[in-house]
């Protein structure tokens, strides 16, 4: 009798974000079945959820045509390792990240070998290279979607489809609380001591008004973004010198590429660089300013008004709007959720800080429009919170008890 294939889920995760993903989905998969294993590209909260990591995942973390072209040999030659390897391992299912570039070509070439494939987080073919749709009928056996407007664009394209909500929805709270993540950060809230001693020091030290900065996860965005959101900075600070700023880090690498910025671009802003800590970041602070991408979505979910600011290498963005890619209205996902441009997004040549500057001061001087922001932003939050992590591992169990796999160990 044939020995029973081991309850190992393979799951790909090429960037923070995906790690993040990743992470909530490993913990809802044991919870549903303690027995199953991991293995895949990890980054460190996968890594803390006891999944074996296959390769660094900083190897995969790219983005832009011209960017991708300078390291496509490498990436296609990772790629090719982990098909073998996962070949070799036969999980009961692949389970793609994001990064649909590479990540549907993996899970299509698995699936020809007879593995079942689950792709989180669909690609945005809603908004542009909408011919992925047929890539997308090949490679998977099933797409989670995280937001409804995707799953009946999908449906629509015969592609099987479960709408599961957001996992930071469930995860980040509907009610931020400021002064704890203050108090987390080591930021007292504005309450001078009697007697004037340290904690009167400590809570000087920041200002009324403090101004969250995230200039992207990958040394890509930090190059391109880094110096205009520094400026935006210097050009606030020298107006408002009680302004504070803070800016959370990824890496030791893109702390120390962003100090040496500051130091050349903005050395008498007061700004705090801190390890990680996105979340707490953006709920300690007034204001956000912020790369398009996912932390849009985290600063949507923290209910902080937000300025939006992206660069792509000129010959990406040449291509991308000679070629008419892009399909939709808005860049960040915050605005596209919402349907309009609540957060004021600049982009390319409007990423500067003669631009940015002004704008952010406006909106911190504008009460009722930061409480506007924060009353759609709390209704989008409601509509995304369906505890997708535990819905994901629903599906994807449902899928390989369909199949016959065996994840019993």
């Amino acid at each position: 009798m044939p020995s029973p294939r081991p309850a190992l889920i393979g799951i790909v995760a090429n960037e923070p974000s995906g790690d993040q993903l990743g992470a909530l989905l490993i913990q809802a998969l044991r919870a549903l079945r303690p027995e199953l294993r991991f293995v895949g590209v990890a980054g460190p909260r996968m890594l803390a959820q006891g999944c074996e990591t296959l390769l660094p995942m900083e190897r995969l973390s790219v983005m832009g045509l011209v960017e991708v072209a300078r390291v496509l040999p490498d990436l296609l030659r990772a790629r090719r390792e982990l098909i073998a390897r996962l070949r070799q391992l036969k999980p009961l299912v692949v389970i793609g990240i994001d990064a649909p570039d590479f990540n549907l070509g993996l899970e299509r070439r698995l699936r020809v070998q007879g593995l079942a494939t689950v792709h989180l987080v669909s690609p945005t073919v809603w908004a542009w290279r909408a011919g992925r749709v047929k890539q997308i009928r090949r490679a998977v056996d099933l797409m989670l979607s995280i937001f409804p407007f995707e799953a009946e664009f999908l449906r629509a394209q015969r592609v099987p489809v479960d709408y599961i909500g957001h996992p930071l929805a469930d995860e980040i709270p509907l009610d931020p609380n400021c002064e704890a993540a203050r108090l987390v950060l080591g930021l007292l809230p504005e309450i001078p001591a009697a007697d004037g001693g340290a904690d009167a020091e400590r809570a000087a030290e920041f200002g009324t008004a403090l101004i969250a900065i995230l200039p992207g996860s990958r040394r890509s965005e930090l190059e391109l973004l880094g110096p205009p959101m520094l400026e935006t900075a210097a050009w606030c600070h020298a107006r408002r010198p009680g302004l504070r700023f803070i800016a959370p880090m990824v890496s030791e690498t893109l702390r120390e590429r962003f100090e040496a910025m500051r130091r050349a671009r903005a050395p008498e802003v007061p700004l705090r660089l801190v390890d990680g800590q996105s979340r707490e970041v953006m709920a300690a602070a007034d204001l956000v300013l912020t790369a398009s991408g996912t932390a849009t979505l985290e600063a949507l979910l923290s209910k902080r008004p937000m300025l939006v600011a992206y660069r792509l290498h000129p010959l990406t963005y040449w291509l991308v709007t000679r070629l008419r890619l892009i399909k939709v209205r808005y860049a960040a996902m915050a605005n596209l959720l919402v349907g309009r441009e609540l957060a004021p997004e600049f982009l390319q040549e409007r990423c500067r800080a003669e631009f940015m500057g002004p704008a952010l001061l406006r909106l911190l001087d504008d009460a009722d429009r930061r409480a506007e922001i924060e009353h759609s932003y709390r209704q989008i939050h409601l509509q995304l919170k369906q505890n997708a992590a535990r819905r994901a591992a629903a599906a994807i169990l449902a899928l390989i008890d369909k199949r016959g796999g065996n994840a019993d160990g």
